[in-house]
């Protein structure tokens, strides 16, 4: 599995399509910290922008590598090695290189402009742990509907649509379902909703560390109780994790009894 793991993610490191990803963080976190002479700032504006795009970018990769390297993947299951070991291989070489992308593109202008002496750094750490979290889960969720779709332009219109249904389409019901609910106690509710969506799960325990809880509306108190305190952390930090390791699993059944 390390072998395939190391070509992916050497084929992946050497795209121009990674070194553009590289170079526009690289860029953003420049032009965010030229903008904002607080890093508290720059790092919600960045939050906006990672928290949304960082999916986005791991469903695309993780759809294109799989459609892409498909006759090598068939080629390498003509030859004795276990599935699992392939496409685990593949996946968290597409991921590492994403995260690698992600890490030094954010962090070497943040390291430039003095983050390592801020009392910011752990914030800007949480992000980063945040953002990986999210490519872990959204490069499976693409490799799970590659699986399941044959064809490059179904899989692709799957995948776009499943980011866009937890990116945005999830945040228009859910703030939906407040307002005609509004008269009823829905901290519960509000709690599994959140749970149900990595992307709002990773906002707000974000938003909660940088003690910006006002912009939650009048549910963020429940949340400043809850995920504000290190049961929430380690509560959040836990769904993240399931939320990896379900898909995970899907990956491995799935390769396991498709039929190539």
């Amino acid at each position: 599995m390390f072998k395939i793991l190391k070509y992916t993610f050497y084929d992946i490191i050497r795209s121009r399509w990674s070194l553009a990803y590289f170079f526009f963080y690289l860029i953003l976190g420049f032009v965010l910290l030229f903008l904002n002479n607080d890093i508290s700032k720059a790092l919600i504006t960045l939050m906006n922008i990672v928290l949304v795009l960082t999916p986005l970018i791991g469903t695309i990769f993780g759809v294109m590598y799989y459609y892409s390297s498909i006759d090598f993947t068939k080629l390498l299951l003509a030859q004795p090695i276990k599935r699992s070991k392939i496409f685990l291989g593949q996946y968290l070489g597409v991921v590492s290189s994403l995260t690698l992308s992600l890490v030094f593109g954010l962090g070497i202008p943040f390291i430039i402009y003095g983050l390592s002496v801020s009392s910011a750094i752990f914030d800007f750490i949480l992000l980063l742990i945040s953002a990986s979290f999210l490519n872990l889960i959204f490069v499976a969720l693409a490799y799970i509907i590659s699986l399941y779709n044959e064809n490059k332009i179904k899989g692709f219109g799957y995948s776009i649509l499943i980011w866009l249904f937890l990116a945005i389409i999830y945040d228009g019901l859910f703030l939906i379902l407040l307002v005609f609910f509004n008269e009823y106690p829905l901290d519960k509710l509000s709690l599994l909703a959140i749970t149900l969506n990595p992307i709002d799960l990773s906002r707000i325990l974000i938003l909660l560390k940088l003690d910006i809880s006002a912009l939650l509306g009048y549910t963020g108190a429940m949340f400043k109780q809850f995920f504000g305190t290190s049961q929430g952390v380690f509560y959040s930090s836990l769904i993240l994790i399931i939320w990896t390791l379900i898909p995970l699993s899907v990956i491995i059944s799935t390769s396991n009894k498709k039929d190539f």
